[in-house]
């Protein structure tokens, strides 16, 4: 390129666009004229890609703000699965009437949590159409409440 070239830009087209010494990008793109590229200069440190357009570093901040809407999708299931949880304690202290009827009322826990969150915020409770999991846990807590309920005897019975 010669000293009297290099303010001028190197094809019209860049001219046209506003791009400044006509600066463009290598490719078959840009080698049709349909769109000049300007290039952008390596920045933050010379990291390849880094430019005008380039996502900045992720901060830990960053990393917090995402656990914490990981944690809140999922909490309507966290909420069933302490009730579960405080259940299975009963039902292993032999006291599997209680038990089991808690496991009913996570059910039933379930189902309303599930009818009342938008699909979003209600995270691993929705797997199905809203209508059919609400249907499917009302009836299976139901169901659980009243099987242990109605259970009299048996080995598990209380002495």
């Amino acid at each position: 390129m010669s000293d009297d070239d290099r303010g001028a830009p190197a094809e019209p087209a860049a001219a046209e666009h506003g791009l400044p010494g006509g600066d463009r990008a290598e490719g078959p793109a840009t080698s049709t004229g349909s769109l000049p590229t300007t290039v952008l200069p390596e920045g933050d440190g010379g990291r390849p890609g880094a430019g005008r357009h380039a996502r900045p570093p992720r901060t830990t901040a960053h990393y917090v703000r995402a656990l914490g809407r990981r944690v809140r999708a999922q909490a309507a299931l966290t909420a069933v699965l302490v009730v579960v949880a405080i259940a299975f304690v009963r039902i292993g202290l032999q006291h599997w009437r209680e038990g089991t009827t808690e496991l009913g009322l996570a059910l039933l826990l379930a189902a309303v949590l599930r009818a009342a969150l938008p699909d979003r915020t209600a995270g691993l409770l929705a797997v199905r159409p809203r209508r059919v999991d609400v249907a499917t846990y009302t009836a299976f807590g139901l169901v659980v409440i009243l099987v242990s309920l109605t259970i009299t005897g048996g080995p598990l019975a209380s002495r």
